[in-house]
């Protein structure tokens, strides 16, 4: 007999306090349940079901089997919703939370592409560096950037944060052209608050610097950052996301381009039990596509998280 059938209608039977009682809800003679339950046991080689000609009542290994049915049966109906979700376009609101800097200047500008593929979406973006919940404050979904914690979130990877480090072109006609990144210690840098005090590693070949410049200006916002590198305030070490368009564009200029910088691994979360709909679905293949996640089958479980990490360079 059909294991998952026979599992259906031991449930039944269970709950209906009866053979002949379940027989009615499942649609199946008493004798037909009687021959399902009988199935079971066999199989497993233990009673599940202590009968009487009054009354039945559950092994003790019946108690704990019936718990394992009842939970395979709700995630087989759990798939079954979410296959005829499936069927149905992307609508409803979408609660997304992403870093400051990278929501405002990166995610932001793109959310166009995304309102053309699922119009009916409404999203709601909160961008913050401090520490999210996403299951206590009600998040569908959040960017990372920075090592993940050993929790119970999924993690889809996204392309590595890459740092670039960028001067405007009055800054380095008034101070001059940097030849090695040893020499950033005689120039004027601008820094990112929380990272203010972080050393600059750069490595070409087997030449390995770390240098350590004098930060002339502090701001506790990346976007300020970068509006004071194309003002000429000094050098800025930034995410190249965010200073290439201005490089293409005249604004920065690119020092040590043949120099390796840190990279940051840079991840789409969200929480292993959220039912997968398709808003949540058509985002994360969007992310896929506008931040160039990895292939599907090296999303990875990582533990429940307190949220997104607070020392990044944005």
């Amino acid at each position: 007999m059909d294991l998952f059938r026979s599992m259906q209608v031991f449930v039944a039977t269970v709950q209906a306090g009866s053979m002949s009682s379940a027989a009615a809800q499942v649609g199946l003679s008493p004798a037909m349940v009687g021959q399902h339950v009988a199935a079971l046991e066999e199989r497993l080689g233990t009673r599940l079901l202590n009968r009487t000609t009054r009354r039945q009542s559950l092994t003790d290994f019946g108690a704990s089997y019936i718990e394992q049915c009842r939970d395979i049966l709700d995630r087989v109906a759990i798939a079954d919703r979410e296959a005829e979700a499936l069927q149905t376009g992307a609508r409803g609101q979408l609660r997304v939370t992403a870093p400051t800097t990278f929501g405002a200047e990166v995610l932001v500008p793109a959310l166009r592409r995304y309102r053309e593929l699922a119009p009916e979406v409404t999203l709601d973006i909160t961008l913050t560096d401090r520490n999210v919940d996403l299951v206590e404050e009600g998040f569908d979904i959040a960017f990372r950037i920075g090592t993940l914690p050993d929790n119970h979130l999924i993690a889809r990877s996204l392309a590595p944060y890459r740092m670039m480090i960028c001067a405007a072109p009055d800054y380095l006609v008034r101070k001059g052209m940097p030849e090695h990144p040893s020499e950033l210690s005689s120039h004027e840098v601008v820094g990112f608050t929380p990272a203010a005090r972080s050393p600059w590693r750069m490595s070409k070949g087997g030449d390995v610097v770390e240098v350590e410049p004098a930060r002339t200006v502090t701001v506790n916002s990346g976007q300020a950052v970068r509006t004071a590198a194309r003002a000429g305030l000094g050098v800025v070490m930034q995410p190249a996301i965010l200073l290439s368009p201005d490089v293409q564009a005249g604004q920065l200029v690119q020092l040590f381009p043949d120099w390796h910088l840190r990279e940051r691994p840079m991840s789409l979360l969200y929480h292993r039990d959220r039912r997968m709909t398709p808003r949540l679905r058509s985002f994360i293949s969007f992310a896929a596509a506008e931040f160039g996640v990895v292939a599907e089958d090296q999303a990875s479980e990582v533990g429940e998280t307190s949220g997104l990490v607070r020392d990044f360079d944005v």
